[in-house]
């Protein structure tokens, strides 16, 4: 290990600290010296302050990105200083303990460190990716999460309904060092507003009534490993102050609780919406805005991988007959022609679907386009659809039939669990909801 800090009494605590882990470190006192060292050695680890009499840990950060891209580097961080931190972990930074130093977070960032994957190993696991596809926007998804799992640093997935966050968010988790630790996914849009600092932080025995004893939450679930935090925008206000803090400082407390317990997690959050457009409005803290998306990975929808289509029904299909112990089906030239120009609006999702409901009506060992019974494309100023062969209906009379289909699909597979409807759709239970009522579903 590389230890660079300014401080004598700092540098001999961390050199102790990591000499009791088992772990030899050289220490340096300045960036020359830290570059010197570098040069001159092999290290798993450089743990660094952000100020030094020379120069700033940026600087060193960015020396060992460029230098030893293969090296870990962490920075000590001013108490409260939660800008220097994000602005080193969007330098390349693999994560940073704050000031003063608590030995336990330290000792589990060592730990995170020493539990990486080897770079060869990353690569056989990237190789056999369940992110499938050959397209440049697939392609360019996968490097960026084999990436990004090399780090500690939160990271905010943007996309479309049914585009594959989760799915991007569980391949980050297992190829770092967390991988071996829990992977939680939490559903931010279907917790009752009174449950939330409860069901993510935990209670104490008493603190309310039906507390019978003590209770962990997320935080605490997830406790060496990543809490996912899905449609993250669906957060209260109040909640996202408390959820801020909690990043921040890496602690959380129980309800109840008059203290605060540390809490070892990598955050990785998604949602369907723009959060930049909810800041602006309001209905998103810019600061936890800012603490979230220090590293963005954008799922690209399957409209913008057609090329994917085929690799993606087949794999989907064998799934499927695999699991129901069907024979495996073949897709026509027409029924992927079809299927190549539909524009699935629910994404990888709705394919699935599609292809379940195919597999389930089927007479045949052949997917042709009628089994496929997909929604009527509209085609600009061409009355080409019953939307428009109806006297000229609009398209979101059009829209509005397809999205009242889908609901009722998840309905139907979900037994009309609109929890687990709305999940199946990729939308929030309120969102699901809303939709339910405005196209008349409620009745």
């Amino acid at each position: 290990m590389l230890v660079v800090d300014d401080e004598d009494d700092i540098r001999e605590l961390l050199d102790m600290t990591l000499s009791r882990m088992g772990l030899d470190a050289d220490c340096a006192a300045n960036v020359a010296e830290a570059r010197r060292l570098l040069a001159a050695n092999a290290y798993q680890l450089c743990l660094t302050d952000m100020r030094l009499p020379d120069g700033d840990g940026l600087e060193l950060v960015r020396f060992i990105g460029e230098q030893c891209r293969d090296l870990p580097v962490a920075v000590i961080t001013a108490h409260g200083s939660m800008e220097n931190a994000v602005s080193a972990l969007k330098a390349g930074a693999f994560d940073y303990v704050p000031k003063p130093v608590s030995l336990e977070q330290l000792r589990a960032l060592v730990k995170s460190v020493l539990n990486l994957p080897s770079q060869d190993s990353a690569r056989t696991e990237a190789a056999s990716a369940t992110l499938l596809g050959e397209s440049s926007a697939i392609r360019q998804a996968r490097l960026l999460i084999e990436k990004v799992a090399r780090s500690q640093a939160p990271v905010y997935i943007g996309g479309e309904s049914g585009s594959g966050k989760e799915l991007a968010a569980r391949l980050i988790h297992e190829r770092g060092a967390r991988r071996d630790q829990d992977f939680v996914a939490v559903n931010c849009g279907a917790i009752p507003d009174n449950l939330m600092e409860s069901e993510f932080f935990g209670y104490k025995k008493g603190a309310f009534t039906g507390a019978d004893a003590d209770r962990g939450g997320f935080f605490q679930a997830a406790h060496g490993g990543t809490l996912f935090l899905d449609e993250v925008a669906d957060l209260p206000l109040t909640m996202q102050v408390k959820l801020l803090r909690a990043i921040q400082e890496k602690r959380v407390r129980k309800v109840g609780a008059t203290t605060e317990d540390p809490v070892d997690v990598r955050i990785i959050s998604a949602t369907h919406q723009n959060l930049k457009e909810l800041v602006v409005a309001g209905r998103f803290r810019q600061d936890l805005f800012y603490r979230l998306d220090v590293i963005e990975l954008k799922m690209p929808s399957l409209r913008e991988c057609r090329e994917d289509i085929p690799l993606l029904a087949e794999n989907i299909l064998t799934r499927l007959a695999r699991e129901s112990g069907m024979p495996m089906p073949q897709l026509t030239a027409g029924a992927l022609k079809a299927l190549g120009e539909y524009p699935f609006p629910g994404n990888v999702r709705e394919l699935e679907n599609i292809l379940e409901r195919t597999l389930a009506l089927i007479g045949g060992n052949e997917v042709g386009v009628d089994d496929l019974h997909l929604a009527p494309l509209v085609e600009s100023g061409e009355a080409s659809s019953p939307a428009n062969s109806e006297g000229g209906a609009s398209l979101q009379d059009h829209l509005d039939r397809v999205e009242k289909q889908a609901i009722l699909d998840a309905l139907q597979k979900t037994r009309f669990n609109r929890t687990a409807a709305a999940k199946l759709l990729g939308v929030t239970f309120r969102s699901l909801r809303y939709r339910m009522e405005r196209l008349g579903l409620n009745e």
